[in-house]
């Protein structure tokens, strides 16, 4: 008599995509939240006039640009994540896992966020935001890497899409580590070089050039 084959644990978890779906929009949300928690209303007993609210309101602009940067950041990789979890057959505890660590980075970015608001001009703070996205590229390139490995793409999903998403996160990291080196000059040029690939990938010109990165 044949004796039955274990049933090893580590087999049979992770292997539900949806779950990871629904934890990284709890996530993200969560994250995009936190976000506006920056921005605070001015104490009342401090304001005694329509100038000293104006001038109030104007102190906390600075705030606006990393608050905007960090919202397409956001919503860039949240994108890009349900654009690898919508090709997968299923999930795999290690795939999981690594889902599980590219969330983990998103949940750093309030922080490096807040970090680039309380010192905007500072090149230390401003790589450390540039380091935030760094690792979330890298996290998001590394699971459609195993996902492929463990051959846990649908069947009917190309060639073409592997390269199409390896493609993006490559040419979009590529696109941030020049601003981030602009940044080692003037951080406001790397900012604004950063930001203007952000936009580029939110709103998808249809212009031939800017369509392909």
């Amino acid at each position: 008599m044949v004796a039955p084959m274990q049933t090893h644990y580590n087999s049979l978890a992770g292997g539900e995509v949806g779950r990871i779906a629904a934890l990284s929009d709890g996530l993200f949300a969560i994250a995009a939240t936190i976000l506006v928690l920056d921005f605070r209303t001015p104490e009342p007993a401090d304001i005694h006039s329509e100038a000293e609210l104006l001038h109030a309101l104007a102190a906390t602009a600075p705030r606006l640009l990393p608050w905007l940067l960090s919202l397409l950041t956001l919503g860039i990789f949240w994108l890009g994540q349900q654009t690898q979890l919508n090709q997968l057959a299923r999930s795999n505890r290690d795939l999981t896992w690594l889902h599980f660590l590219f969330l983990t980075i998103v949940t750093v970015l309030p922080f490096s966020t807040r970090l680039l608001g309380d010192f905007l001009t500072y090149r230390t703070a401003f790589l450390i935001y540039w380091l935030n996205i760094l690792l979330l590229g890298a996290c998001l390139y590394a699971t459609w890497a195993c996902a492929e490995r463990a051959k846990l793409i649908r069947e009917e999903a190309n060639a073409d899409i592997s390269r199409a998403v390896k493609r993006r996160i490559v040419v979009a990291q590529s696109l941030y580590a020049i601003g981030a080196l602009a940044g080692l000059l003037n951080v406001t040029l790397g900012i604004t070089l950063i930001l203007l690939v952000q936009l580029n990938y939110a709103i998808g010109p249809r212009l031939p050039i800017l369509s392909r990165l």
